[in-house]
């Protein structure tokens, strides 16, 4: 007779070969699996010979993608599901898989040296062997570029929703958002809230993506694009100031002179709007929150994550004089600040 284990590895042994999973969405994205499967279902053999693959391993490859819930099986034939079909299929406006083409291409090799970046504070992306930092990496390649500020569209939706429908936007008339990059947050505000006139403020390079985007929902008429760099420049005067996935990439110094920047740009009674993966303030819940600290460490010199509390006190100092946290949608929150 056997007695039932009081505790099991299973979580342990899932955490620890968590990669696996990871790595065989990223190669499938790689490949082009998804987008293959866009106009209609596919045998394993046709799968394999459009994406040019090994008799060996294919089949596993899709039946592990099904076993992942990234792909469905009816009887030979596979086809992608809703959420793949929506996201992962190149050339729809709602792809995000162009974040997922840099992790696979950059996160995930330099992963592999996170203990050495633990041991001395230091990154560990190209900036190790001599080479250019992530936003010189990026900023630097249009396409890559271009398909990173598509992809962090994507990677942003759920909040810039949640935005456009929590804040009291009827108070205000402008917006500008900080290191708007393809114009995600602004589009959702403009369409949800037709009274709104918004502006990007990014670098030069961002600007023709930033356009065609907003060409593409019909709101050029409403949202303009104006080139600037946010260390070396006041930030323009609106209502309503966003900064969403911005100050995590920044140490402490630099995160409390953006907030400076922000409340000089904002007339009185004016809002400033922080978000992302806030960790929460007990620091135990919002593994994504935590584990994208890490990846500042990887990626920067200086940045990491922090809590809303956190947040509220940097606004504070800078004279706002009333800051709330509410929580967005997943692992995103954000920090509303007034001046």
């Amino acid at each position: 007779m056997s007695a039932k284990l009081a505790v099991t590895p299973d979580n342990i042994l899932q955490l620890g070969f968590a990669f696996w999973g990871s790595k065989t969405l990223l190669s499938a994205v790689e490949l082009g699996v998804f987008s293959e499967l866009a106009t209609q279902p596919l045998t394993a053999e046709q799968l394999r010979e459009r994406l040019q693959l090994h008799r060996r391993s294919a089949r596993d490859f899709f039946d592990a993608l099904v076993a992942l819930g990234m792909l469905q099986r009816d009887g030979d034939l596979y086809r992608n599901t809703p959420e793949t079909d929506h996201f992962l299929v190149r050339g729809k406006l709602s792809y995000i898989g162009g974040i997922l083409e840099m992790s696979n291409e950059r996160l995930y090799p330099f992963w592999g040296s996170l203990t050495e970046g633990l041991k001395t504070g230091l990154p560990q992306n190209e900036v190790k062997t001599g080479g250019t930092g992530l936003f010189e990496a990026l900023y630097g390649d249009p396409e890559r570029l271009r398909l990173f500020l598509a992809g962090m569209t994507g990677l942003s939706m759920g909040a810039s929703l949640a935005i456009a429908q929590k804040f009291p936007w009827e108070k205000y008339q402008t917006v500008v958002d900080v290191g708007g990059a393809q114009g995600g947050l602004l589009v959702q505000l403009a369409l949800a809230h037709p009274h709104l006139q918004g502006t990007n403020f990014d670098l030069d390079v961002v600007g023709p993506i930033f356009e065609e985007y907003v060409a593409a929902n019909r709101l050029s008429e409403r949202l303009k694009f104006q080139p600037g760099d946010f260390f070396n420049q006041p930030l323009p005067t609106a209502d309503v100031i966003t900064m969403g996935h911005i100050l995590h990439d920044w140490d402490l110094e630099q995160k409390r002179m953006l907030l400076d920047k922000a409340y000089s740009a904002l007339p009185e009674g004016g809002a400033l709007i922080v978000f992302e993966a806030l960790i929460d303030d007990e620091r135990r819940q919002n593994a994504f929150g935590l584990i994208m600290s890490l990846n500042m460490l990887i990626e920067t010199p200086g940045g990491f994550d922090y809590t809303g509390k956190d947040c509220s006190a940097w606004m504070r100092d800078a004279g706002f004089r009333e800051t709330r946290v509410e929580h967005l949608i997943g692992p995103d929150s954000m920090v509303v600040g007034i001046k």
